[in-house]
């Protein structure tokens, strides 16, 4: 008895003593606006990959994250250890305030996408602000094939609908570079044809049902329902460009991070900048940032000729006009009062 006592008490210290040093494996927290489903595909990868590091996901949109992490600042310390989030511009506000750690990657001499030459944040996935329509209610000819015409076109009012620039970044920046390409006149347009302002899910419900014509939206939603649900929906590539959107990784400093590991981070942004993680990237219906993409998203087309005739989108400016681009549409877009 005594014998079996004992090999029972080693055996749970053993097993106590494999769980603590589980628990010890250095962690990071990676705050992402990502779909769901592709952080769930994502992180059986990073499992494999970095079998000795704890890496875990918090998902939120931009604009959300965005609120969390001014309320973390307001502690002292954030509560993760890098960002992927939608919007390049957050990037040059979080790199002023003193908040990010700079790595120089060897990846960058292979990138497509612009980047900041410190190393303070490097593009992960090429998101594209495109039109869709639904092919089973519609015909295309009857629709808008620039993002001018759709805000200004007579025959769409009160059947089209965007995304809120209020809460969603992607959002904030295709405004952006509408307004510096076609002026605060095209906000004027969009309420006149009574757009309807909708979270993406709200808005792919409408296209389906024929209560919207035609809807401004991300190209990776459209394509996600084609291939998950064979859906109908087709991306129309503006005639006017699309509105590309290199969303950052970046790596928050020790001084602030959750855990104090820039080092692992390192390792984690060499490997999203590596073909091997941009094809986890080009799974999730986004676009590689890679001069040779492993591949193309599914039934998308090739980034280069996307990237030939897309509206500039000056960063800078994105985020010295943040506010006010955000109170401008407020008050002629959505009719709202503006905020003091």
């Amino acid at each position: 008895m005594k014998k079996i006592l004992c090999f029972l008490f080693l055996g749970l210290s053993l097993f106590c003593f494999s769980r603590s040093l589980a628990s010890e494996k250095p962690k990071v927290v990676i705050y992402t606006s990502m779909y769901e489903d592709v952080i769930e595909d994502m992180s059986k990868v990073l499992r494999k990959k970095f079998p000795d590091y704890d890496v875990e996901f918090f998902y939120g949109g931009t604009g959300t994250l965005q609120a969390k992490i001014a309320a973390e600042r307001e502690e002292n310390k954030l509560g993760c250890d890098m960002l992927m989030l939608a919007d390049p511009s957050y990037a040059l506000e979080l790199k002023a305030d003193g908040l990010l750690h700079p790595y120089l990657a060897n990846a960058a001499k292979n990138l497509a996408l612009e980047y900041d030459r410190e190393g303070y944040w490097y593009p992960v996935r090429m998101l594209n602000m495109v039109l869709a329509y639904n092919p089973e209610k519609y015909q295309k000819e009857d629709l808008s094939t620039t993002f001018k015409d759709f805000a200004g076109n007579p025959a769409l009012q009160g059947s089209i609908a965007m995304p809120d620039p209020m809460t969603a970044g992607t959002a904030l920046v295709a405004v952006s570079a509408l307004k510096k390409t076609y002026g605060y006149r095209y906000f004027d347009l969009l309420a006149r044809n009574r757009v309807m302002v909708e979270p993406a899910s709200v808005a792919l419900a409408k296209l389906e049902s024929g209560e919207c014509r035609e809807i401004m939206i991300l190209e990776e939603s459209i394509l996600k329902k084609r291939q998950q649900e064979k859906s109908a929906l087709e991306v129309i590539y503006p005639e006017d460009g699309i509105v590309p959107i290199p969303s950052p990784i970046m790596t928050i400093s020790d001084e602030w991070s959750a855990h104090g590991n820039a080092r692992i981070c390192d390792e984690l942004t060499d490997f999203f900048l590596s073909s091997e993680g941009q094809s986890t990237i080009v799974k999730g219906w986004m676009h590689s940032v890679l001069k040779n993409p492993p591949a193309i998203p599914y039934d998308s087309v090739d980034s280069a000729k996307l990237l030939s005739n897309a509206i500039h989108v000056n960063w800078e400016d994105c985020l010295s006009e943040r506010n006010e681009l955000k109170q401008s549409f407020a008050k002629r877009v959505k009719g709202l009062k503006p905020v003091r």
